[in-house]
């Protein structure tokens, strides 16, 4: 949490612990930039209006660093112009002082969910990474043979286009297949992105 105010850091860190929470409160922005842990799950509540550097332009330099962390603003006087801002920068919400604590507690669980389901991706995205890194140059250029050309994917067609025997081919299907972690050419094509072929 970033607030200027010390009261509403109190009052709001308390009722967030109460709620078994684990909270972090920051008076400004560039405190917060100097001690954040992005592989942490979690969300930032947001003050808007802040010396410095304000709610917005903190939301803009994590976007640029690709720092992506939900974000519920609260603000005392932000208006129509700062909250469309703000959500077309990606944040959940922009709650305006006063606010029942409710809302904001309903708030931070949707955002606690938007984040586990990011790291999710993420990890689930280097397992992808890690399979196919695994694989020598024949076996991701057989890969990309059959991505590209699924109709003609046998082991005889497959064996022509290289000129080895289709036994090798089918040698190599076999490593390629165990080293994925698919049990067939269908999963592999589904795993498979046309990027991972970038020249």
């Amino acid at each position: 949490m970033i607030d200027d105010d010390e009261g509403i850091r109190t009052s709001l860190s308390r009722a967030l612990q109460k709620r078994g929470y684990k909270v972090e409160t920051h008076a400004s922005a560039r405190s917060f930039l100097d001690s954040h842990d992005s592989s942490k799950a979690g969300c930032l509540v947001l003050d808007y209006g802040m010396p410095d550097m304000n709610g917005l332009e903190l939301q803009k330099h994590l976007n640029a660093n690709n720092m992506l962390l939900p974000i519920i603003f609260i603000t005392g006087h932000g208006g129509v112009p700062e909250s469309v801002q703000a959500m077309k920068g990606g944040a959940l919400d922009f709650l305006e002082k006063p606010f029942p604590q409710s809302a904001l507690i309903e708030r931070i669980d949707a955002a606690f969910e938007i984040a586990r389901r990011s790291i999710s991706a993420k990890t689930s995205e280097r397992q992808r990474q890690v399979r196919l890194e695994s694989l020598t140059a024949r076996e991701l250029e057989i890969v990309r043979l059959i991505v590209e050309r699924p109709s003609g994917a046998s082991s005889k067609e497959v064996a022509a286009h290289f000129g080895i025997s289709p036994r090798t081919v089918d040698h190599h299907r076999a490593r390629i297949l165990e080293k994925l972690g698919v049990k067939s050419l269908t999963e592999m094509i589904a795993l498979v992105r046309p990027n991972d072929f970038a020249d």
